[in-house]
């Protein structure tokens, strides 16, 4: 939904409208829609804390100038990290890796892994 709302440019509520709608014909997906939504408002909720440690985090990166699809993952992580003490950060960071190194750039699991190790060191101090 991050990632969609992106790259076409949408109010991410109007996604998230058209995701739930989906959804409630989907009885299947009824917890994996529950966590995506937490997730999804959780990045909304503290976007710009959270693009700032993106962004101060990603040497000689702005976040307008990352894929789309590392920008997306780079959000949720660090979501889970910051918001979210059921996740581990090393699971968070393992998964965030992974989705980058499928979906993204060849450079982009090193990328998000350099940028989230560095957020995940920052949330422990803090």
């Amino acid at each position: 939904m991050l990632f969609q709302a992106d790259v076409r440019g949408e109010q991410l509520e109007t996604i998230i409208e058209a995701e739930a709608k989906r959804a409630s014909g989907e009885p299947d997906r009824a917890a994996s829609w529950l966590y995506a939504r937490e997730i999804v408002d959780g990045v909304a909720d503290h976007r710009d804390e959270i693009d700032e440690l993106i962004a101060s985090y990603a040497q000689g990166w702005t976040l307008d100038r990352m894929p789309n699809v590392d920008r997306a993952v780079l959000r949720i992580a660090s979501w889970e990290i910051l918001h979210n003490p059921e996740v581990p950060p090393a699971v968070a960071i393992d998964e965030a890796v992974e989705l980058a190194k499928d979906y993204s750039t060849d450079d982009s699991g090193r990328f998000v892994n350099g940028v989230l190790g560095k957020i995940a060191q920052h949330a422990r101090q803090a």
